[in-house]
């Protein structure tokens, strides 16, 4: 994403997002000092079957007994992707240099939201600039949906007259996800709004993982 559009679908995104949220605050807890993070409760996930970096089938549940820490994005995210990617695994790498067996405990995952360009192998070329341990999933159009509404994120196509390619507006919500495979929290990632403060900076990123793995 870029520009005036990436804006607009953070904007669009952010309402299943912040409604989600809401609900799970119902209970009038604070979440600042409360033990459990902000989305314990909230119907995001669910079971699918993708295809990884290397063809093959993955299911949901083939993770399960492991932390899971997910971000939807596409290969030809022209900056927002890979410098959220870039962040979150770089945080990974230290955590796994400081804390290596609380590290072991988390798969990072990459689900893509562009299916009808990132092949299994455009995906493997992609996800292994960032990290080694982060698998890479693809799948046809229609399971991408799917996964896309059971994880309650947006995305959406956007094409100028005239040209040839096209950008994915999507929503920025990196989710860490327990062992159990029920959501967590939403790992930090910089907010635009706020140019005057780095939301994403790799110790808060890492701050996260510290907090929630276990």
């Amino acid at each position: 994403m870029a520009g005036g559009a990436m804006n607009k679908a953070l904007t669009l995104a952010a309402l299943p997002v912040l409604a989600l949220l809401a609900a799970c605050n119902m209970g009038g807890a604070d979440n600042a000092s409360s033990p459990q993070g902000e989305l314990v409760g909230a119907r995001i996930g669910g079971p699918f079957t993708l295809t990884d970096q290397d063809g093959k089938k993955v299911r949901w549940d083939d993770f399960k007994g492991r932390y899971r820490l997910v971000y939807f994005g596409y290969t030809y995210c022209p900056d927002v992707c890979p410098v959220d990617l870039q962040r979150i695994m770089q945080a990974f790498a230290r955590f796994e240099k400081e804390k290596p067996a609380l590290a072991a405990k988390v798969q990072p995952i990459f689900i893509s939201v562009d299916p009808e360009r990132d092949t299994p192998a455009t995906v493997k070329t992609y996800v292994n600039a960032f990290h080694p341990r982060l698998i890479g999933l693809t799948g046809t159009p229609d399971e991408i949906a799917k996964v896309a509404k059971d994880f309650a994120v947006i995305y959406h196509r956007e094409e100028s007259q005239g040209a040839s390619d096209y950008l994915v507006g999507h929503s920025r919500t990196p989710y860490l996800f327990g062992p159990d495979g029920a959501p967590i929290a939403l790992v930090p990632v910089d907010d635009p709004a706020t140019p005057d403060v780095d939301e994403g900076a790799l110790d808060h990123v890492l701050a996260s993982l510290e907090k929630w793995v276990k």
